[in-house]
């Protein structure tokens, strides 16, 4: 049997490291280069899916917990694994930008008060 609260913590570090990796991915990259560097492009997304299916295994209890929509976070995994074909570089690209930085901050303070160690 599974320790959700366990699953939760390692699922949210999960999160984190993704999150690390398209910071480090992205470095100093401006928009005309990301929308011309296809790997980077998969890159990015890879991390995308990664964060989006690991939120969908943090419970509920905690997640309820913190003011984010993590619905969009879901959608976002969702529609890079089923609708990739209509993504914009673009919106990812603003992503990246706007909102990237503040899940990150939520995940730390997640981690930081849920699960103290």
């Amino acid at each position: 049997m599974k320790d959700s609260h366990l699953e939760s913590h390692e699922r949210l570090e999960h999160i984190g490291k993704a999150i690390s990796s398209i910071e480090k991915f992205v470095g100093s990259t401006d928009l005309k280069l990301f929308l011309k560097n296809e790997m980077l492009q998969d890159a990015v997304l890879l991390q995308f899916i990664i964060i989006g299916e690991a939120i969908i295994h943090v419970e509920s209890d905690i997640l309820d917990k913190y003011n984010y929509p993590w619905y969009k976070v879901r959608s976002f995994r969702n529609m890079i694994a089923h609708e990739y074909f209509n993504i914009k570089m673009r919106a990812v690209w603003e992503i990246i930008q706007k909102d990237l930085p503040e899940i990150k901050t939520v995940v730390k303070n997640i981690l930081k008060k849920e699960f103290k160690s």
